[in-house]
């Protein structure tokens, strides 16, 4: 299945639904900074959420940034979504693995660390963009968000993000963001029903896993309760706009003097973008054109 992202609701409109596969951006991302499983699934997960996040969004180049800093060895953890449906992250720490939970499962949790702050940054496309920051729950990043959403934006949410990867890869990642809306919030019946149906969810990637589609999940949750699906299924994918030509543009915030040294001891520049690991190089004749540049500029 591809990469996509579906919108619907329920109760007349008081119940706003969200579903994203994500599996593929997600192998790109692994394989682009070589994570480890742990790492996989911390930033498949974060990746996952800031495409819900932004989907929400009115304005054409509205972005969400997620950054997520756990006393954990993973270190941070950045995302960066857009309503367009592009996202991209990276990860400080990409190797890091630790032993499975009890469970069996993958310790997120234990690799970003339950104690630390989630910052959360929207930027509607104009004005100062609106940030918010709450404390960590339990750095498995799902229950994390949910409580960002409940706390600093007061909406009643359901979050679940999962990521399946092994030793071929990633084979499913995505996310379910449920809202109720202030007009459903108050049919505290509607509410409870909802929180059981959620409970009993043996988690989002199994789900998929078992070969269930985003429209079959919103169908067990929803579909009793005036579920209406939107027609339009967005494509979604990892993208970064970095270029050649931001990259010049960030080497003059070296000032003069450190151009100049570049030019006598390296004979050029090479920077790597965090976000999706392309390299670029500057040539000598490139650093000696942006300082000819910033100096008839004054």
């Amino acid at each position: 299945m591809a990469d996509q992202l579906i919108r619907a609701t329920a109760a007349k409109g008081g119940i706003r639904a969200v579903g994203v596969i994500t599996t593929r951006l997600t192998e790109e991302a692994r394989l682009r900074h070589q994570l480890s499983y742990l790492a996989t699934a911390a930033l498949g997960r974060t990746m996952a959420a800031g495409l819900l996040f932004a989907s929400s969004m009115k304005r054409a180049r509205s972005r969400v940034n997620i950054r997520i800093k756990g006393n954990g060895p993973l270190g941070g953890i950045l995302v960066d979504a857009g309503l367009d449906g592009t996202v991209r992250g990276y990860v400080e720490n990409p190797n890091v693995e630790l032993a499975p939970t009890p469970q069996g499962k993958l310790d997120v949790g234990g690799a970003v660390g339950q104690e630390g702050y989630v910052y959360v940054i929207r930027d509607v496309g104009y004005g100062y963009p609106y940030s918010s920051t709450v404390e960590l729950v339990s750095g498995e990043i799902g229950d994390d968000l949910t409580h960002y959403l409940a706390t600093s934006e007061q909406t009643p949410s359901a979050l679940m993000v999962g990521v399946f990867v092994d030793e071929k890869g990633v084979s499913t990642a995505g996310g379910l963001l449920i809202q109720v809306l202030p007009k459903a919030a108050r049919d505290e019946s509607l509410v409870e029903l909802l929180e059981s149906r959620l409970a009993s969810l043996s988690g989002f990637t199994s789900l998929l896993r078992a070969g269930k589609s985003l429209q079959d999940i919103f169908e067990q949750l929803l579909g009793d309760i005036g579920l209406e699906m939107m027609p339009d299924v967005q494509l979604v994918r990892f993208h970064c706009g970095c270029s050649h030509e931001k990259v010049l543009g960030a080497l003059k915030l070296f000032g003069t003097v450190e151009l100049q040294e570049m030019i006598e001891q390296d004979k050029g520049a090479e920077a790597t973008c965090d976000f999706c690991g392309n390299r670029y190089q500057a040539s000598e004749a490139d650093l000696m054109q942006l300082l000819a540049e910033m100096q008839a500029e004054g």
